[in-house]
């Protein structure tokens, strides 16, 4: 079979014939690859920096982690790799499989899954959003931060604001259902002007971040308190983007109720991982499938992986790989 094969971590896939993979065990199932998304998270993975990467594999190994496959009965489905999944066969797990909506295209349902991981788990499971809560997406230019406006926006959010580096943009998230936006590229007074005087108006309730770094800790002294009775704040780091690491003030954890966690794999239980594919997948393809949820996303194809690996993609889209 054809498939992008990494040979080694930090090199380019190739393009290239591989042995087809055989099932393991009785919860795996062979299946035909219809779309793959080439996401941030792959490329980590597959060169070895990201937390739950693999050991190297000399002898080579097929990289995509998800994507949209067929059974055998001609049955769409949104499925998670047991192999990898940027090759024309793959298995994936028989308790990791959505049935798609005959009016969901391949591509829109191969782009959403990750995004929707990363935005409905934390806001559902980390932040246990309520309908009325107001809500800051630090970073949400991305294709996530978008995909995590509109999931806001869903579950009720009263008011959302969203920063992000690219203003043409920010101003695309106004139609998305964001209420607010703010530019993290002007000065860091300017900054922590806005992100305060919102937080005055209008307390936040939810930060969930795909950023990280120093905007994090500019908006973590935002919302430090002064002695007086605060609101809950349920801050969720998602992303890394602008850095790994961050200075904290104690104080800002004494000074205000802050719940400070992360979402991300391992930050889950079992049961929450369930009904991401049980409740959580099924309804947000529901919702793409009725236009209610709105991706931006490019078709490509799986004989170009090696040129498109390091292809930068602006102004929220994804790179969708059709094969």
């Amino acid at each position: 079979m054809k498939a992008a094969v990494m040979y080694q971590q930090g090199g380019l896939p190739q393009y290239t014939d591989f042995p087809e993979p055989a099932v393991q065990n009785n919860d795996e199932i062979l299946i035909s690859v219809k779309a793959v998304a080439l996401k941030h998270f792959d490329k980590v993975r597959a060169s070895g920096n990201h937390y739950s990467s693999d050991a190297p594999v000399t002898s080579g190994q097929v990289i995509g982690g998800d994507g949209v496959c067929v059974l055998d009965d001609g049955t769409r489905v949104y499925g998670v790799g047991v192999s990898g999944m940027l090759a024309e066969k793959a298995t994936i797990h028989k308790s990791r499989i959505v049935k798609l909506p005959d009016e969901l295209d391949d591509i829109t349902a191969a782009a959403l899954p990750n995004a929707v991981i990363g935005a409905a788990m934390g806001f559902k499971f980390k932040a246990d959003i309520q309908p009325g809560d107001v809500v800051l997406i630090n970073g949400a230019t991305g294709f996530t931060g978008r995909v995590a406006v509109q999931i806001a926006k869903h579950y009720g959010a009263k008011k959302i604001i969203a920063t992000g580096r690219n203003q043409q943009s920010l101003n695309e998230l106004l139609s998305l259902g964001a209420d607010e936006t703010i530019q993290v590229i002007q000065d860091d007074e300017s900054f922590k002007s806005r992100i305060s005087a919102i937080h005055s108006e209008t307390p936040i309730d939810i930060i969930v971040d795909y950023l990280w770094g120093h905007t994090a800790e500019m908006i973590l002294g935002c919302i430090k308190g002064d002695g007086s009775f605060t609101n809950k704040i349920r801050y969720v780091s998602v992303g890394g983007m602008s850095g790994d690491l961050i200075q904290l003030s104690a104080a800002n954890l004494r000074s205000v109720d802050l719940q400070l966690t992360g979402s991300g794999l391992g930050a889950w239980s079992k049961a929450q991982v369930g009904e991401l594919f049980t409740e959580i997948l099924p309804e947000m393809f529901v919702l793409a499938a009725g236009g209610k949820l709105k991706v931006d996303t490019i078709a490509v194809k799986l004989a170009d992986i090696a040129e498109l690996w390091e292809q930068d993609v602006f102004g929220g889209q994804r790179l969708v790989v059709t094969i």
